[in-house]
């Protein structure tokens, strides 16, 4: 149990660290979102929790192409907030990124690659 406690203070502690440095440097805050900071900790308590090696190797290569359809709400989601409040903008985006990861999943199916 202890060690549970253990792994979500780390992971919530990162968190809100880059939350912290958000607050105070528009670039930093985003350099440091932008790192793969959850998943490097994801493959680390994977990897401490003793699974199997590829478990690890599937992790990272699915997170890479789940990443892909993400990206494009990191440039929608400044272009609405200009446009209207916090909450529909955000929103909008979480509908979007759905829609794209769909279609995305359909489209890399053609390769091959399943991601559903």
């Amino acid at each position: 149990m202890q060690y549970l406690i253990m792994k979500y203070l780390i992971t919530a502690g990162v968190v809100v660290l880059v939350s912290e440095f958000a607050k105070r440097s528009d670039r930093l805050g985003g350099l440091i979102a932008a790192l793969p900071l959850v998943t490097v900790l994801t493959l680390i308590w994977l990897y401490i929790e003793q699974q199997p090696t590829a478990k690890l190797s599937n992790h990272a290569y699915y997170t890479f192409w789940y990443v892909i359809p993400t990206l494009p709400m990191f440039l929608l989601f400044p272009w609405l907030l200009l446009r209207m409040s916090f909450w529909p903008s955000l929103s909008v985006c979480v509908v979007f990124t759905a829609v794209l990861f769909a279609l995305y999943a359909v489209v890399l199916r053609r390769f091959g690659i399943n991601l559903l």
